[in-house]
């Protein structure tokens, strides 16, 4: 007759204790590898999002940096008041570059330089020849517009006030609508000032259409409307 061998009370609770202890080991490995995983892609994330931050601002910055060349370069009666004001805007942007973490003064220019006055166009930037089929673009300017600009970006003067734009190609009074095509907001705005950009929106045009953190939108439809 054959007798088995059986385990004691503690030789069993023992066992329990180790196979949990190696369970559970297995488990805290696998939740450490996954977290540090996490941590990882939040960090890129992070690094992703600050670069856009820094160089929004940076764009900003040589763009109100150039307009004030611009106007050193070519005064009016006016141009003083406008470099004082631009010149409030750049120590504004570089206060934000400071918060951001972003280098402080450094400054990009926009991809859309400015370009000579088109055929039909005044050195002003007055339409001379199409006003005939800007007044019939009037009637339909909301419902359709013209694509202008293709492949510039857009980012912010830092200029407060109602919502509006500034323009290098554009004349005062037109009205442009811009798109952000990475969340499908847009806001129409009026030219109101020159700057060296195809479009740059001041703080409250901006606000309409921007990515929460962002100073750039990178993807964007600039459309004459009016």
């Amino acid at each position: 007759m054959s007798r088995r061998r059986t385990l004691g009370t503690k030789k069993k609770i023992a066992l329990l204790v180790g196979a949990a202890t190696v369970a559970g080991g297995g488990a805290f490995v696998m939740a450490n590898a996954s977290n540090a995983a996490q941590t990882t892609q939040d960090a890129r994330t992070k690094a992703a999002q600050d670069a856009g931050v820094c160089q929004g601002l940076a764009t900003a910055l040589g763009n109100n940096q150039r307009f004030i060349e611009g106007q050193r370069a070519d005064p009016d009666a006016q141009s003083q008041a406008r470099i004082e004001n631009r010149e409030a805007v750049v120590a504004e942007i570089e206060r934000k570059q400071a918060a951001s973490g972003c280098a402080v003064g450094e400054s990009a220019q926009d991809s859309q330089t400015s370009q000579p006055p088109q055929a039909g166009q005044e050195a002003g930037g007055q339409d001379t020849g199409d006003q005939a089929g800007d007044q019939a673009g009037d009637q339909a300017g909301d419902q359709a517009g013209e694509q202008v600009c293709a492949g510039s970006t857009v980012t912010l003067s830092g200029e407060g006030g109602a919502p509006a734009a500034s323009s290098n190609q554009f004349p005062v009074g037109t009205k442009l609508r811009v798109t952000n095509l990475d969340n499908d907001k847009s806001t129409t705005v009026e030219v109101n000032s020159v700057s060296g950009s195809c479009a740059l929106l001041n703080n409250a045009a901006f606000e309409q259409v921007r990515e929460e953190g962002k100073f750039l939108i990178r993807r964007a439809l600039i459309e004459k409307v009016g």
